[in-house]
């Protein structure tokens, strides 16, 4: 079955075992990130596609303004979800080549890159379906959690699976 299935619902426990492939890239860093780096540890020269999703610190959530999100992960089982992301990837389309996951943490500004995952892979749409689900798995599973800055000097935390919580993509 497509990874598109209709009112399909993403996994709460990822059942593929952790099995690291040498050619995949996971990093969690307070530095910037680079989608010129993601994409060249997505890339392969068996690669007829890499698809690079960019998440980026919006101005507004629900028309109100924000002006800056803070991002606090649980380093070590954040990883390991990343991994694991990685091994249903390869399960669900056996094809890819690689896959690059990268997370910011601490405060970043408007228009700062938070998140970017690429996946490699011979063709274009198993590329953009293995990497939706590996942005959409990361956000309901990964411990990382994010803090929204608001204009008027005030702060709220958004709970970890609170995004996209209708998304209708699985393996």
């Amino acid at each position: 079955m497509n990874a598109f299935a209709t009112n399909a619902v993403l996994p709460i426990t990822l059942n593929s075992p952790i099995g690291d492939n040498p050619a995949d890239s996971f990093a969690i860093t307070f530095a910037p990130l680079s989608i010129e780096e993601v994409y060249g540890l997505a890339d392969d020269q068996a690669n007829g596609a890499v698809v690079v999703m960019s998440g980026t610190v919006r101005n507004q959530t629900d028309g109100k303004k924000v002006v800056a999100l803070e991002y606090q992960a649980y380093e070590p089982m954040a990883m390991q979800i990343f991994r694991k992301i990685a091994a249903e990837i390869r399960r669900c389309w056996p094809e890819v080549n690689r896959v690059a996951i990268q997370h910011r943490t601490g405060r970043l500004k408007i228009a700062e890159i938070s998140v970017l995952v690429a996946v490699g892979c011979p063709h274009r749409s198993e590329a953009f379906e293995a990497c939706r689900y590996a942005i959409d798995t990361l956000k309901h599973n990964a411990p990382i959690w994010k803090k929204e800055h608001w204009a008027d000097g005030s702060s709220s935390w958004v709970s970890i699976g609170a995004c996209e919580a209708d998304s209708d993509i699985s393996c």
